[in-house]
């Protein structure tokens, strides 16, 4: 398997100053299918994907599920990564995808673009959660088998936890892989928020998940109105 076999799959909504820092990354790793799934932005998002270099950019309704299945739907390598608009892959990144070409699915160690010391804990943290829980994020770049992905009907278009939940049904047929990466990840929700009250934030929406309460009102109090 080449990387060229690897599609890219990036939802993206208002992200016209991130986006092509995020195409360009897909494309130096070796990937020939960039699809980015557009929800509906207000700005120039659009055009700065296809500026730089997307292969395909589809309209879609709002919604991180709703945005990658729309682009899924046009994939057509042997696997699918699912990159944040803020995130960016290594140039080797792809490569580890065909070096474990066997693997069902995965995903990859962060970098999150900050020298503070708190952001290594995070990172050093969420890799835990994918060799303890078997739950990787979203932002660590979730690739998956296409033709498993496709099976299992993709993400639950749900407002919040898409990648949760997706996790959990993957997890069942056999544990991720979590590769070296890394995967360069912006910083920018933990600066807006503080670190300390972003990190409790993702700690009570997770815990409340598995408690089972909706998706909608942790959507709510996640986002806000």
């Amino acid at each position: 398997m080449t990387p060229a076999e690897i599609t890219v799959v990036i939802p993206a909504l208002n992200e016209e100053r991130a986006i092509s820092l995020s195409v360009h990354s897909a494309i130096s790793a070796g990937a020939t299918e960039v699809i980015v799934s557009d929800g509906g932005s207000r700005d120039h998002t659009a055009e700065r994907a296809s500026e730089a270099g997307a292969s395909s950019v589809v309209r879609s309704q709002p919604g991180r599920g709703v945005q990658m299945n729309a682009g899924a739907h046009l994939a057509t390598g042997r696997f699918i990564l699912f990159l944040h608009a803020d995130n960016k892959l290594s140039e080797q990144a792809l490569r580890q995808i065909c070096v474990h070409e066997d693997a069902v699915w995965g995903a990859f160690q962060q970098q999150i673009d900050s020298r503070r010391r708190v952001y290594r804990l995070i990172e050093w943290g969420n890799d835990l959660r994918v060799r303890w829980r078997k739950v990787p994020f979203g932002d660590q770049g979730m690739f998956v088998r296409r033709s498993l992905f496709e099976e299992l009907r993709g993400f639950a278009e749900i407002p919040l936890m898409e990648d949760v939940e997706l996790s959990h049904r993957l997890r069942k047929i056999d544990a991720p892989v979590l590769l070296q990466g890394p995967l360069q990840i912006s910083a920018r929700r933990w600066e807006k928020k503080g670190v300390v009250r972003q990190t409790l934030t993702n700690w009570m929406i997770q815990l409340s998940y598995s408690r089972g309460v909706s998706v909608e009102q942790l959507a709510q109090k996640y986002y806000g109105n």
